[in-house]
């Protein structure tokens, strides 16, 4: 009976839980902060999103006049999307989490 008892501990302990986040930055976080915040607008902001349009082109062109391979083609492109919609992926992920 005492076994029973174990494996019913051990396995309510590995039973996954829902991690919840802190409601506040800690103490002494806010350059950190600040510093990702402006990270975040330079990733972001109007100058990137020229650069990704011009890339884009440019690679897409080179894919189609058979300059470059595709499949780094295609990996540049997907990882524009990926940097554009970080934010709405992780907000998916976030929402199907909790």
């Amino acid at each position: 009976m005492r076994s029973v008892s174990r494996l019913g501990a051990a396995a309510l302990a590995l039973i996954p839980t829902a991690a919840f986040a802190q409601g506040a930055d800690p103490q002494g976080s806010g350059p950190i902060v600040s510093a990702l915040g402006w990270l975040q607008g330079t990733l972001l902001g109007s100058v990137a999103t020229a650069v990704a349009v011009m890339a884009v082109a440019a690679v897409g062109f080179m894919m189609l006049t058979g300059r470059i391979n595709w499949r780094f083609g295609a990996t540049v492109i997907i990882g524009v999307f990926i940097l554009f919609g970080a934010a709405s992926i992780v907000g998916g992920i976030q929402a199907v989490s909790g």
